[in-house]
């Protein structure tokens, strides 16, 4: 199944002209928000919002807003963001009244609260090697296929070994990338087989209805990609979703121990969605020196908290005299935000 899958539902960013998105977009096929989740990206975030603004707002008309969700950033990412022409909004300033969670997904759940798109594309903000078709090409079958919900980029991935940022000193390339190939497409292959031609499940690049979007459950870390991945053919069959070649794509490198923090997340999110919800939102990760301090326990308490759905979360409440006060919650949801 999931090879006919295949065949009907992946694409190329070439597929499609520019002009010929712009003109279906403005036969009322719908308006398209941008989104960047960012934190310290200030050496990046500015030439990949100035490339955008220029090639898909002012050049081509295709994007309605472009905006950053700065997440706590400590350096000036922004300002940069800012002074290149996105509207910025700090995560943790957007519905407070909802509190606040450090994590991309957070990020790009709080991004419905500020956005107006019907159509809302997320791009990663540290991309080094990277071109504007990463956005219309995954607007691509969103725009053209009515019955398309959710779409993934795919790319060969280089790894940038450097860490200056350009791939000098070698680059590596990966099919898919670690925690895709030992814990996410396992996952899938084990649990959700009809997914299992997606080629890069945890592609930071993708593009979903807001009406899909506002329905399901987020979770604030890492775990974002394939709860949304997941919850879509859960919601709306495999068909729902289509991917998109984007050629390729380089980011900075992350650490082994860092993505055993990320692993742990999208194990959570496969638990919950399988029927093995877990009493607490925190797990305790335990990991282990080497070198000089080998076998020393390291412990990371790792977040895996879900936001509810964007629909259900109520609008928010004025206070007398100007401001806002709390969220006004649908029946039965105080309890989901309170342990959020």
């Amino acid at each position: 199944m999931e090879n006919a899958w295949f065949g009907r539902r992946t694409y190329r960013s070439s597929d499609w002209s520019v002009e010929r998105l712009v003109e279906l977009k403005h036969r009322g096929r719908g308006t398209v928000s941008l989104v960047l989740p960012a934190r310290d990206e200030a050496e990046t975030v500015g030439g990949i919002v100035a490339r955008v603004r220029r090639e898909l707002v002012e050049d081509a008309p295709l994007l309605d807003e472009i905006v950053v969700m700065d997440s706590d950033s400590a350096d000036d990412t922004a300002a940069v963001a800012r002074e290149a022409g996105a509207t910025v909004h700090r995560v943790g300033d957007v519905r407070p009244d909802l509190g606040h969670h450090r994590g991309k997904g957070e990020a790009m759940w709080k991004s419905q609260f500020v956005t107006s798109g019907d159509i809302v594309a997320f791009l990663d903000a540290d991309l080094v090697e990277w071109g504007t078709h990463f956005v219309s090409g995954l607007l691509g079958p969103l725009l053209t296929q009515p019955g398309v919900s959710l779409v993934k980029g795919f790319y060969d991935r280089v790894l940038d070994l450097s860490g200056d940022g350009g791939g000098a000193g070698g680059e590596v390339s990966y099919e898919g990338g670690r925690v895709t190939e030992l814990v996410a497409r396992p996952t899938i292959a084990l649990r959700w087989p009809a997914l299992s031609g997606v080629v890069q499940p945890l592609s930071g690049e993708w593009a979903v209805r807001r009406d899909l979007f506002s329905q399901l459950s987020v979770p604030t870390g890492y775990g974002v990609e394939l709860a949304v991945l997941v919850d879509t053919h859960l919601r709306r069959g495999v068909d729902a979703v289509a991917q998109v070649d984007l050629g390729r794509r380089a980011h900075r490198h992350q650490s082994l121990r860092d993505l055993g923090a990320m692993a742990t997340e999208l194990l959570a999110v496969a638990d919950r969605r399988s029927g093995l919800d877990r009493v607490s939102d925190r797990v305790e990760l335990r990991q282990f020196g080497s070198g000089e301090g080998r076998g020393a326990p390291l412990a990371t308490e790792v977040s895996v908290v879900e936001r509810p759905p964007a629909a259900d979360v109520g609008a928010q409440e004025p206070r007398a005299g100007g401001g806002t006060g709390r969220a006004v919650l649908p029946d039965g949801l105080e309890g989901v935000i309170g342990r959020c």
